[in-house]
C-alpha cells in the first residue's frame, strides 16, 4: 500500500523524534555518568569492590568462578565506559572547536583559514604544522613573535 506524502512526512517526523529523544537521553546519561564516574568517590568505590573481591578469594579457594566474576564485571564495565567516554569527548571537542572558531572569527587580523581545521586532511594539517614551526623558529631567531605569515608561507600552506 502506497502512502501519501503527508503520511510519509508524519511517519518520518515520528522516527526523527524518537531518534532525537534517544540521542538526548544518551547525551544526558553520558554527561551525568562522566561527572559521577570521574569522581574520587567512584574510584574509592571501585577500589573497595576490588578489595572485597580479593578478601573473598580464600573463602572461594581462588576458584575459576571467583576469577571469572571480576573478569566478566570489569570487561562489561570497560566495554560500556568506552561509549560513555567517547560520547563525552566528542561533545567536548566539538564545543571547543566551536569556541575557537568563534574566537578566530572575532579577532581582527586572524586567518579565517584556521576555522574548521578539524575537517582538513592529515596532509593539510601536517603542512600547517610545518608552517607554524617555521613561524616559531623565525620568532626565536628574531626574539619577537611573528604577527603575520609571509605570502610565500601562506601560498605553501594553501597547496
Amino acid at each position: 500500500m502506497n502512502k501519501s506524502q503527508p503520511e510519509e512526512l508524519k511517519e518520518h517526523e515520528r522516527e526523527r523524534d524518537f531518534f532525537c529523544a534517544v540521542s538526548d537521553a544518551f547525551r544526558l546519561f553520558a554527561h551525568r555518568s562522566a561527572f559521577m564516574l570521574g569522581s574520587a568517590w567512584a574510584f574509592a568505590a571501585a577500589a573497595f569492590v576490588i578489595l572485597v573481591w580479593l578478601v573473598t578469594g580464600p573463602t572461594f579457594h581462588f576458584s575459576d568462578t571467583w576469577q571469572l566474576i571480576i573478569n566478566t564485571a570489569t570487561t562489561i564495565i570497560t566495554f560500556l565506559m568506552v561509549f560513555l567516554i567517547q560520547n563525552t569527548q566528542n561533545r567536548d571537542a566539538k564545543a571547543m572547536h566551536l569556541k575557537l572558531d568563534e574566537l578566530i572569527r572575532a579577532l581582527k587580523g586572524a586567518r579565517d583559514q584556521l576555522v574548521d581545521l578539524e575537517d582538513l586532511s592529515d596532509k593539510e594539517l601536517k603542512k600547517l604544522e610545518e608552517q607554524f614551526q617555521r613561524m616559531r623558529k623565525r620568532a626565536e631567531k628574531n626574539g619577537s613573535p611573528p604577527r603575520r605569515v609571509s605570502p610565500t608561507e601562506h601560498s605553501e600552506s594553501a597547496h
